[in-house]
């Protein structure tokens, strides 16, 4: 499948899915919606052989959010637009997340509204050093989108995220890092590297393993705890069925690496 706005590859288990309109910012338009949904139901039908996805942008920026151009030539209809729109985004980063896959971004340049998002919904996010995260929706009278109040709060906290939000902050990577927006800080000529390398040793892990650690964390603090210790049991039994399982527990008795398979 070709997309225009984005660019997709699958290779050695690894799904690099890079924002692909680098000529005007990587921004969040109907067009960039629909192909997320598409690639996130390829990768979907695919995911025996994705294990691990690898999310980035090309171009200066990583992105600039929401395309302010589109919302201009759709200002008297925008309230239906937008309904349109985000019913495919949302529906493409809702099926990402329920992969096993664990979701890696490496972020450079400036990452605004969408963008930010999209990255606070991944497992890992590598900043580089020049990297900038904005809150930018309030500052066109936007409530937010794609994700942004469950993956800041599960990142910053529900009082730390209120406040990103609510005062449109303009956070550096370091101060990225420092609130759980980020995860780690490297210098910009080795930021794409590092993000490689991560998801190589993802690739290589158990995969189903890794996709019911994601579910049981995300809805950790939604539950009770009783539903949540269920839920743990029943993912661990499953989990123990499986040849990765079997796999791991023989190299550890046989003091060796393993080679895990996702499956």
């Amino acid at each position: 499948m070709e997309f225009k706005t984005i660019d997709l590859s699958i290779s050695d288990g690894i799904a690099r899915l890079a924002l692909n309109q680098p000529d005007s910012g990587n921004p969040f338009n109907a067009q960039f919606c629909s192909e997320f949904s598409q690639a996130a139901n390829l990768l979907t039908a695919r995911k025996k052989d994705v294990r691990a996805v690898l999310l980035s942008a090309n171009g200066k920026f990583f992105s600039i959010g929401g395309d302010i151009r589109m919302f201009v030539e759709s200002i008297d209809t925008l309230s239906a637009s937008i309904i349109e729109w985000t019913s495919t985004l949302h529906m493409g980063i809702a099926r990402l997340k329920r992969l096993d896959a664990p979701l890696i971004a490496s972020v450079h340049g400036t990452c605004m509204g969408g963008g930010v998002a999209l990255i606070a919904n991944c497992d890992m996010v590598y900043a580089g050093k020049s990297a900038r995260f904005g809150a930018a929706y309030p500052q066109i009278g936007y409530s937010c989108d794609a994700g942004a109040s469950f993956g800041l709060v599960s990142r910053l906290g529900i009082a730390r995220a209120r406040r990103f939000l609510l005062f449109n902050e303009m956070l550096s990577s370091d101060e990225a890092v420092a609130c759980g927006l980020a995860d780690m800080v490297v210098e910009d000529a080795v930021l794409a590297a590092t993000a490689e390398k991560a998801a190589v040793r993802l690739a290589n892990g158990p995969t189903r393993a890794f996709g019911e650690i994601r579910r049981l964390v995300d809805k950790a603090l939604r539950q009770p705890l009783e539903t949540q210790l269920e839920d743990e049991a029943q993912a661990l039994a499953g989990c123990a069925g499986s040849e990765d399982a079997r796999e791991g527990i023989m190299a550890f008795v046989e003091k060796r690496a393993p080679i895990f398979k996702g499956r």
